[in-house]
């Protein structure tokens, strides 16, 4: 939040235990780190087990001091070495394991792990992706920014503390006008991620409302990962500025 209030817009880099080994891990985190990543997301839709994430945590603790905040797909993929933990409700899942029975199973582990956590509002908008198939979710379509906005002032008024907006990974990422309608619906801080590779897009989303821009598959095609986030920084901070400059 302190870095949200000092350049307007803030990226992490999310991290996939299943698609990555901890010494790529350690190289990703230390890259991106350097570019000027907020923090680091660890987590996937499958595969995903407390030791895969545990040995990932660790090694990226290992080479940079920026936040580690878990980004779970199950109760499975928790790990007592993180800093945080997105504690994450499917909003639109038709099951309702996915709103409130994987939060109940994993609540314990997180209290006694320690970790500090931060209620999630989830909606799966557009594709959706490989998530919306696990979470057996019918994504919101992108020509419906209306029901997005009523989404995601339900998960305000129920007292989620953020709300994340998901393409899906590898997914057409979410369309400016949703998180424009969005952002002027609700107040809490709103998380956008799936599908943004180019800086272009990324400065868009910001100046529409974005708080925090997440992207993951970008630094798993990418060779140079460094410049890659720098330049995906960049424009999140300057998409922050526009948007601070139109409102003033």
């Amino acid at each position: 939040m302190e870095k949200i209030r000092e350049r307007g817009a803030i990226h992490m880099t999310l991290i996939d235990p299943d698609k990555t080994t901890p010494d790529q891990a350690a190289k990703i985190a230390r890259e991106v780190s350097k570019a000027g990543s907020a923090a680091i997301m660890i987590g996937g839709s499958t595969g995903v087990s407390e030791r895969m994430t545990d040995d990932i945590v660790l090694a990226i603790k290992q080479v940079t001091d920026i936040p580690v905040i878990l980004f779970p797909g199950t109760p499975s993929a928790l790990s007592r070495y993180a800093d945080a933990v997105w504690f994450i409700s499917v909003l639109n899942s038709a099951n309702p394991y996915f709103i409130t029975g994987a939060q109940m199973q994993g609540a314990p582990i997180v209290k006694k792990y320690g970790l500090e956590a931060l209620s999630l509002g989830y909606i799966i908008v557009g594709e959706g992706g490989t998530v919306s198939i696990v979470s057996y979710t019918r994504p919101l379509p992108f020509g419906k920014p209306d029901v997005a906005a009523a989404y995601a002032l339900a998960a305000e008024y129920m007292g989620f503390q953020f709300i994340y907006l998901e393409g899906g990974s590898g997914a057409k990422p979410v369309p400016p006008k949703i998180v424009r309608m969005v952002r002027g619906t609700v107040s809490v801080p709103l998380v956008v991620g799936g599908g943004i590779r180019r800086p272009e897009t990324a400065r868009k989303i910001s100046q529409a409302g974005a708080d925090i821009i997440v992207t993951g598959t970008l630094v798993e095609k990418t060779q140079d990962i460094q410049d890659a986030i720098a330049q995906i920084v960049k424009a999140i901070e300057e998409g922050a500025r526009n948007r601070n400059q139109q409102t003033a």
